[in-house]
Parts: C-alpha cells; sequence; structure tokens
C-alpha cells in the first residue's frame, strides 16, 4: 500500500530503513514494522546492542589510559612536563566545550519531538471529535424520526382516519421515515466499546511528558557537571574535580544508554513512516474490527476508491425526497377538509427540515478528507517533526558520550597536578626566602619570645640567632644595597624607592640571584645592620 495524500517520507525516513535488520541468530530480518514480532524485537535491540558495544570499548580505553597513568614513570623534562599539562587541561577544556554544544542540541532535539508528539495527540483528539460528533449527531436524528413517527405521524393518521387514500399516504410516509432511522442507525462506524482515539491520544500524552521530563533532568544533569568541572579547573579545586569525575563516569553509562534506546527508536519509527498504511490498517482493523473498505477509505482518501457510505446516504437522500413530496401532497388536499391536521403536518415538516440540516452536515462528517487530514497531519508530526528531534537527541547522546569519555581520562591527571603543584618548588634551597613555603611559615624570634615579624623579613633566618648578629659592630656597607637600589630602579621605574633600604621597603626585591644573596648575606655576617645596633643581651 503506498503513502497516503499529502504525506511523503523523508530522506533520512528512507536512510534508517535501508539499517540492517538482524537478529540474535545474524539472521536478516524483514523492515516491515511489527513490534508485535519478536524477530523484530530482536532486531531492535540487535541495533541498540551497538551502543553498549562502544560503551565497553570506551571502558577498556579508559581503563588503558589510567592503567598507564598510574604505573608508568614520570622521569620527564620540564618542558615536556609543562607541555603534557597544558594538553591536559585544554583537552578537558575542549571536552567540556564540545558537551555543552551537544546539550544545546539535546535541548533543540527534546522540543522538537516533544513538538511532533503533541501534533499527534492533537491530531488524534481531533479525529475522535469527528468521529464523536457523527455518533452524537445520528442518535439525535434518529430520536427525533423516531419521536416524529410515533406521535404527529400517529396522530395525522388518526385525524385522516375518513379518507382512505389519505391515510395510505401517511402510512408510506410513516415508512419512509423508519427506513431513514434505520438507515442513518447504522452509519456510525466507530462504537464507544471500541476505544475512542481519545484513549490513544491520553497514553501518548502521559508517556511523552515523562520522556521529555526525563531528557530535560538528564541536559541539566550533564549541563551542572560541564559548569562544576570548568570551576574547578579554573581555582584548583582538587575535591570538586575528583567529583565531577566520577559524576562523568555516571553521565557516560547514561549518555551510551540513551544512545541505544534512540537508535533502536529512530530505525523503528523510520521503518513505520516508510510505509504506514498497513500497519495502521492491520492494527486497527484488528482492535476496532472495522472493515477494510471503510480503512482504505479513510487512509487513503482517492477518487479511485469507493465510499462505502455511498449508498446508505443514496437511499437516505431519496427517502427523504419521497417524504417532502407527500407532505406537500397532504398539506394541498387534507387541511381544507381537515382543518385539525394542520399542526401535524407543519410539525412533520419542522421535523424533516432539522432531519435535512443533520444529514447535510453528517454528509460532510462522513467525508474522507476531514479523517484523512487529521492522519496526514498526525503522520507529519511524528515522521518530519517527531524523527528530527529524534535524530538530534541521537547526535546529543553521541556528542555526551565522546566529552564524558575524554574527561574521565583528562580529570585524573588534573587533579593529580593539583596535589602535587608544589613539588615544583623542591629544587630550591630550603633557606629561601622568596619560595612559597617560605612565605607560608611566620619567623619567630629566638626563644619564642617578641612578635612574629612579616614574611618579607623570613630571610633573616638564614643569617643565624641573634646573638650571632649582636658580634658585628661596624655599619654595615652600601655596596651591596646600592647595587639592589639599581637594579629596583631599573624594574620598577619609581623613584621614591630609590633612597631607601632593602630592609624599611617591608618587601622582598624585584630581582632575586644566586650571587646577590651571597653578596649580602656575607656583608651581613662581617657588619651589624643599623636597625640591629640596640640590642644587646
Amino acid at each position: 500500500m503506498g503513502s497516503p495524500q499529502g504525506y511523503r517520507a523523508s530522506w533520512w525516513t528512507f536512510l534508517l530503513h535501508q539499517a540492517p535488520h538482524i537478529n540474535f541468530q545474524f539472521e536478516a530480518v524483514g523492515g516491515e514494522f511489527a513490534p508485535e514480532d519478536w524477530g523484530y524485537q530482536q532486531a531492535l535491540l540487535f541495533l541498540a546492542s551497538i551502543s553498549g558495544l562502544c560503551f565497553a570499548i570506551s571502558l577498556v580505553l579508559i581503563c588503558v589510559y589510567l592503567i598507564r597513568f598510574c604505573c608508568c614513570s614520570n622521569e620527564d623534562e620540564e618542558e615536556t612536563k609543562t607541555q603534557r599539562v597544558c594538553c591536559v587541561t585544554w583537552s578537558c577544556v575542549a571536552a567540556v566545550i564540545i558537551c555543552c554544544a551537544g546539550i544545546g542540541i539535546g535541548f533543540y532535539g527534546n522540543s522538537e519531538t516533544n513538538d511532533g508528539v503533541y501534533q499527534v495527540t492533537y491530531s488524534l483528539l481531533n479525529a475522535n471529535h469527528t468521529l464523536s460528533s457523527i455518533d452524537t449527531l445520528v442518535s439525535e436524528t434518529v430520536e427525533l424520526l423516531s419521536a416524529t413517527v410515533r406521535g404527529d405521524l400517529t396522530q395525522l393518521e388518526e385525524t385522516l382516519s375518513p379518507r382512505t387514500d389519505l391515510v395510505a399516504v401517511v402510512r408510506n410516509t410513516r415508512r419512509q421515515a423508519e427506513t431513514v432511522a434505520q438507515t442513518l442507525d447504522g452509519v456510525p462506524f466507530w462504537g464507544e466499546t471500541r476505544g475512542g482515539p481519545s484513549i490513544l491520544a491520553e497514553q501518548v500524552g502521559y508517556l511523552e511528558d515523562y520522556r521529555w521530563l526525563a531528557y530535560i533532568l538528564l541536559l541539566l544533569l550533564d549541563l551542572i557537571i560541564c559548569l562544576f568541572t570548568l570551576l574547578g579547573l579554573a581555582k584548583q579545586i582538587k575535591w570538586l574535580v575528583i567529583v565531577m569525575t566520577v559524576m562523568s563516569f555516571l553521565v557516560l553509562i547514561l549518555s551510551w544508554g540513551s544512545m541505544g534506546l534512540e537508535t533502536a527508536a529512530a530505525v523503528g519509527l523510520s521503518d513505520f513512516c516508510f510505509e504506514p498504511d498497513g500497519y495502521v490498517m492491520n492494527t486497527t482493523q484488528a482492535r476496532t474490527g472495522l472493515s477494510p473498505e471503510i480503512l482504505q477509505y479513510y487512509l487513503t482518501c482517492s477518487q479511485d476508491v469507493f465510499n462505502p457510505f455511498q449508498q446508505r446516504l443514496t437511499m437516505c437522500q431519496r427517502a427523504l425526497s419521497n417524504i417532502h413530496s407527500q407532505l406537500y401532497g397532504l398539506e394541498r388536499e387534507a387541511v381544507p377538509q381537515f382543518p385539525a391536521a394542520e399542526r401535524s403536518i407543519l410539525a412533520i415538516q419542522s421535523t424533516l427540515n432539522t432531519t435535512e440540516s443533520n444529514f447535510h452536515h453528517l454528509v460532510a462528517l462522513l467525508n474522507c478528507r476531514g479523517l484523512h487530514k487529521d492522519y496526514v497531519d498526525a503522520l507529519k508530526g511524528l515522521c518530519y517533526d517527531g524523527m528530527e528531534g529524534l535524530l538530534f537527541l541521537l547526535l546529543f547522546s553521541f556528542l555526551s558520550a565522546l566529552s564524558f569519555t575524554t574527561a574521565v581520562c583528562s580529570l585524573p591527571r588534573a587533579w593529580k597536578r593539583f596535589q602535587n603543584r608544589d613539588s615544583d618548588y623542591d629544587d630550591m634551597e630550603d633557606d629561601d626566602p622568596f619560595t612559597p613555603q617560605a612565605r607560608r611559615l611566620p619567623t619567630v624570634r629566638a626563644g619564642g619570645a617578641g612578635p612574629t615579624l612579616p614574611g618579607s623579613y623570613s630571610h633573616c633566618s638564614s643569617w643565624g640567632s641573634r646573638g650571632s648578629l649582636r658580634l658585628s659592630a661596624p655599619p654595615i656597607s652600601n655596596a651591596p644595597v646600592s647595587q639592589y637600589m639599581s637594579q629596583s630602579a631599573s624594574f620598577s621605574g619609581s623613584p621614591r624607592f630609590e633612597s631607601v633600604p632593602l630592609i624599611d621597603r617591608h618587601s622582598p626585591p624585584p630581582s632575586y640571584s644566586p650571587s646577590m644573596r651571597a653578596s649580602y648575606v656575607g656583608a651581613s655576617e662581617e657588619v651589624e645592620p643599623p636597625y640591629r645596633t640596640g640590642y644587646q643581651p
């Protein structure tokens, strides 16, 4: 069976429909959409297992990388070490950026899928409204005709009883009205016991709400992990990076799992959208018992397809025309002789006018255009917007899985670097006054008494105790200080420090070399500093 008018399968539907359908015994399975068939279910599960295989490969890569990272020696040159640290940092940042791009794609795909599914539910509700209107209109018309037959026509027959010829006309009118009622009573083809499209719309909407919410939570979780990962890398917070590494591994599992579900759903939906009429006809006929002619008429809506209601509608139209002509003859012949019959004839004509109006409305509702339009709109929403959104969600899951695989591999090197970031100072001397370790430890006077000197004076600890300093009586030479002053002026460009001694600046010199330090310490051992002259044991 071909596609309905107004709908054509998209190119991505055609491509996905060409995907191999293989069961667990590696045997080819037909591409017809048959979700109740076990072989077809195996084919979809086989496609979903490809995502599981990718997840296993990513786990192997992560394990190999971490084993090499933990077991291999790191005796590299400083330049190579710096390059590796830069590579690790930028790989983490690139993974986070790609993940954020995938999150944006995921939000768009989730919205598109939601729009497509709600287009399906809207079309189903419209179709249910049309079917309900047909049932309501037929039931009202049949009741109206039955009441007319029992009331006005019976009273008119009693009024015209003296004229047998007129009584025969009234009885013929009664038979025509009963025929119309019986014919219309068989027109409704969708009973309440079969379950209307509204039930299907409610089920689809219920599932879609939970699907949309689940993807929103997954997207927000990915976004939070990306933001906190960037924060941990920027602030070098080790515990935060460790927590985000664990969370990245958990989201990695969710990403590969969602990718498997989306792959199976996309291929199954493409099989349905490639030729939807066959599955819809077979399923609807099995669940509702409708005749194939009615289903073919509404699904195809072509001039080549015969209208199954045409015969009934023609019979009703002819019967109503006969009733009109008979009432016109009774009004012309009976009213002059039986004035009491005029009220009954007018009541019957009013009922007949209402019946004709309902009949024309029923003919419009039974036409295939309305229900076929709802059917095509549902297909477009599901196979255009829904399929497009599902493919974007598939791309999001793939990018998210790749990004978190890279993050799980790179983040451990990053937090190890945070832990050992002070190891670069291990090759420096312990008495170096300008290392971060020396700045963190306050210097206390000998004996534990007196106030603590600022960190800028910590270099005095390398000169020895105060007792050794007091033995030097001559004032300190200004030669090395002048050397410091000239270099400080050349670097800072601030003339207000040129005549101030180094110690009175309360800050370490801007440039520092071992030769300067040796000269300065040698001068301090020979001469007592000026600010120490007042200190005697």
